[in-house]
């Protein structure tokens, strides 16, 4: 029983630390698109908000399923047959994240 706690315990940490990785690369692609209003963008600074945008559409279908009657059940079986399903965030190297 403490090991499934200490994993569920994990997963919570994992996932805690890849929401606030999200929020930030959302709030420089917020940023981005102020500046973005009043002069011109670089290339790289175009590719981030591209990326980020992406991102977000990722996400909305992931969080709608999420919310559905039975979706924490579905979730994971949608993601092992459309891993792009979610941001890019979450999509990275497990062992970065308990390092």
């Amino acid at each position: 029983m403490n090991a499934k706690v200490e994993e569920i315990r994990l997963l919570l940490v994992k996932n805690q630390k890849r929401l606030a990785q999200e929020l930030k690369q959302s709030k420089e692609a917020v940023r981005l698109i102020k500046k973005a209003t009043h002069s011109s963008l670089n290339a790289e600074e175009k590719e981030l908000i591209k990326i980020q945008l992406l991102d977000i559409c990722k996400a909305i279908p992931a969080l709608a399923v999420f919310l559905l009657p039975g979706g924490a059940l579905l979730l994971p079986l949608l993601i092992k047959l459309i891993p792009d399903i979610l941001p890019s965030a979450f999509q990275d190297d497990p062992k970065e994240d308990f390092q």
